[in-house]
């Protein structure tokens, strides 16, 4: 199953997991619910997922290396500080929380299903091969790096 590693761009994914998501909800409606407040959790979730992903990818930049996990060659550095000391994968956190966003907004138990999925293909085919490859660019420094610091959150 290497062929799917770092192939496909975590934006497409997210893109695609919240179409699929829509797809449940229109398609499965019983499984509905409702929340006094959900468009208010929904608008929540969002904005702290966007802020989440958007200060992993400022603090890229500022640091100089590539926000593409595509191509993790060209890593010039480890980021380790602003909210990478919370999260080594801010930018997933921050996809997550807009998909959870999202569901919140759809209302719907079957589109919320699809959140797991999202995160284990994450896991299996975007975050451990990246990780593999920062254990062989950075070394040590990678290993403390993650002894300190959860993957997610």
């Amino acid at each position: 199953m290497q062929t799917l590693e770092l192939k496909i761009p975590p934006v497409i994914l997210v893109l695609v997991t919240a179409s699929l998501m829509w797809t449940l909800a229109v398609a499965v409606p019983s499984l509905g619910f409702t929340l006094l407040a959900s468009l208010l959790a929904a608008l929540v979730f969002a904005a702290i997922g966007v802020a989440f992903a958007l200060l992993g990818v400022l603090e890229f930049r500022s640091a100089g290396t590539t926000v593409d996990p595509r191509v993790p060659d060209q890593s010039v550095s480890l980021v380790v500080r602003g909210v990478y000391r919370i999260s080594r994968n801010p930018m997933y956190v921050g996809f997550l929380l807009v998909l959870i966003a999202w569901g919140i907004f759809l209302s719907n138990l079957a589109s919320l299903a699809l959140l797991p999925v999202f995160v284990v293909y994450m896991n299996r085919f975007q975050i451990v091969p990246e990780e593999r490859h920062m254990r062989e660019k950075f070394g040590e420094a990678y290993r403390q790096y993650e002894a300190e610091v959860r993957r997610w959150v």
